[in-house]
């Protein structure tokens, strides 16, 4: 992983007048001793190029059946998940400061009850893969081929049986609207042989790894041809223990 990718990230405004730089300041409202800040910081630069520039749903379009899906499973540490979702009009952020608290729809972990744009409520890790090859299967089944799924997950979530099963599953089937971000700072317990996106090749999965700092190279990978095949997206970020 490089470690000056920022240079090259773009600073352009958004709809609601947020820049990228204008996110920590969003994450600095949220405090408390369980806000898991190191899993937080790993996953804001993927969430807003993604958030920004490829997923086509709106806070007026959040329960549109054509919308597409974004599921976070990397769901401790949401700050930058909040953030992105404030930046971008789907909640107020004069409500971010609530984090954490007893009346606050803001949780530990996000809940889609309480949340517009929040596709599900997270918590044992490894279950959101399988829950994003399940929606992709049924919006299959429901004729909904234009609507793309986008699941972030972490890669300590692989020490988790579920998600090799997830993945066997969608490449078997070739859920080619089925898309991965792994944001891969080196907290996994066993990992995986020959690494991330070497498994996902193997059965039969489209894939790119890139630095998870440089929002060109994320662009590039989120929005690269995959016909008939799922695609994953190895996002790399410094190690957990340098935070």
């Amino acid at each position: 992983m490089t470690t000056n990718a920022t240079a090259t990230n773009a600073t352009a405004t958004n709809a609601t007048g947020t820049r990228f730089e204008d996110l920590p300041a969003l994450m600095a409202l949220m405090t408390g001793a369980e806000k898991h800040g190191p899993a937080a910081t790993s996953t804001l630069d993927a969430l807003w190029v993604l958030y920004d520039r490829v997923l086509r749903v709106t806070p007026e379009t959040a329960k549109a059946q054509d919308r597409d899906r974004f599921l976070l499973s990397k769901g401790h540490g949401p700050m930058a998940y909040y953030a992105v979702l404030a930046a971008k009009g789907f909640l107020d952020p004069a409500v971010l400061p609530s984090f954490g608290g007893y009346d606050s729809p803001l949780g530990h972990h996000p809940d889609r009850t309480l949340l517009a744009g929040v596709e599900i409520a997270s918590g044992s890790l490894g279950h959101g893969l399988p829950l994003a090859v399940g929606t992709a299967l049924g919006l299959r089944a429901q004729g909904l081929t234009d609507p793309a799924v986008w699941v972030l997950v972490g890669d300590a979530e692989f020490d988790e049986g579920s998600n090799a099963e997830a993945v066997a599953f969608a490449g078997a089937y070739g859920l080619e609207r089925l898309h991965v971000v792994v944001i891969d700072n080196s907290s996994a317990t066993h990992g995986w042989q020959g690494g991330i996106a070497q498994r996902f090749a193997a059965e039969g999965w489209s894939t790119a790894t890139v630095d998870g700092r440089d929002h060109e190279a994320l662009h590039r990978a989120y929005t690269a041809e995959h016909p008939g095949r799922p695609h994953v997206v190895v996002a790399r970020v410094e190690p957990k223990e340098q935070h």
